[in-house]
């Protein structure tokens, strides 16, 4: 052993600076603006605000009343009222003692029934469109007249 190594002082760590393939850090893969930077998460909430928009052209009264958007139902077990139905993908809380109307939106069970983008924003609109009706007391064509039609 002619040239012997010296190993770096280990009690100091140099700083990194290029990755072991001499090309750089990386960065971000997109910048924070651009869309694929969102989630999953924002961009649904996004096409329920849209659905909200184009339902408070016609409705102001929509003014008052939070639109939510959670991941999943809370089940309670054997005895809750949606054990023997299906998952829902939307329900809603009246205004009462001062606390104003919900509206909310289940994101994972619209995903799991929608392919694409286009379909999951029709299915998000249909749902905002079926709980402002049940909220409202009116019929789903009443609050939105292409109800059905997408």
């Amino acid at each position: 052993m002619d040239n012997p190594v010296t190993p770096r002082d280990a009690g100091r760590p140099g700083p990194r600076r290029r990755d072991r393939h001499g090309r750089g850090m990386r960065g971000p893969v997109a910048p924070p603006q651009v869309p694929l930077a969102a989630s999953r998460g924002e961009v649904f909430a996004d096409l329920v605000q849209d659905s909200v928009e184009r339902l408070e052209r016609r409705w102001p009264q929509l003014a008052d009343i939070d639109f939510l958007v959670l991941d999943v139902p809370r089940l309670e077990g054997p005895g809750d009222p949606w054990a023997d139905e299906s998952i829902p993908l939307g329900g809603t809380v009246p205004s009462r003692d001062g606390q104003r109307g919900r509206v909310v939106v289940y994101r994972r069970p619209v995903e799991i029934r929608t392919k694409g983008r286009d379909e999951r924003a029709a299915l998000v609109h249909e749902v905002v469109v079926e709980q402002v009706a049940e909220l409202l007391g009116l019929t789903p064509e009443t609050v939105d007249p292409r109800y059905g039609e997408e």
